[in-house]
């Protein structure tokens, strides 16, 4: 039990340590609003307790994993928002949360060593990223006809074209026939035989 409450006194004492640094920081940097700024850190921090405590309980506790990806995710997406001042882009943002799902999965099933979970966690990470590229793209346009944001003007268009000349090669057979074929191929005999 006294290991427990140890782990327990270093976690909470780090916490206290870490806001304070911040707090000071913020003092030192007079002129600039650095609680305003990077405030999205304690979401990303609390997050982030959801893996120290996944790493404290074993195996058992891998399940954790989720609600840490998922509030990790939001924070790090918080603070590009509040550093951009692109708070449009929420209009689409939930897609990252089913990302967030998947990566979540996929660090409980390696954690775990659950093969099946991984390949979940990738799929579910494959739909959000379809999703984000898709949603991304018509709000991002839709958003950008008033020029305040380039981001719309060539990235997201770019993406959707990536994502729909991935899925036709993939629909088509073309990148399971190149990767059989390679995998057909006899290997190269050795030098010096």
């Amino acid at each position: 039990m006294d290991v427990k409450r140890n782990k327990s006194a270093i976690i909470g004492g780090s916490i206290l340590i870490l806001v304070g640094l911040l707090a000071l920081l913020g003092q030192l940097l007079r002129g600039f609003d650095f609680w305003g700024t990077f405030w999205p850190f304690l979401v990303i921090g609390c997050g982030g307790l959801f893996f120290v405590g996944m790493l404290l309980g074993g195996k058992s506790l891998a399940g954790l994993a989720i609600p840490g990806s998922i509030i990790t995710v939001s924070g790090l997406l918080l603070l590009a928002q509040n550093l951009t001042g692109h708070w449009e882009s929420w209009s689409y943002g939930w897609t990252v949360t089913i990302i967030s799902v998947g990566l979540g999965i996929f660090i409980m099933g390696a954690y775990n060593g659950k093969e099946p979970s991984r390949r979940a966690g990738l799929r579910v990470m494959g739909v959000g990223t379809v999703l984000l590229v898709l949603f991304g793209s018509f709000f991002e346009m839709l958003f950008s006809v008033g020029g305040r944001h380039g981001l719309g003007n060539l990235t997201f268009p770019s993406a959707l074209i990536l994502l729909g000349v991935y899925l036709v090669l993939a629909r088509s057979g073309l990148l399971r026939k190149r990767s059989q074929d390679s995998l057909d191929q006899p290997p190269p005999p050795a030098q010096g035989q």
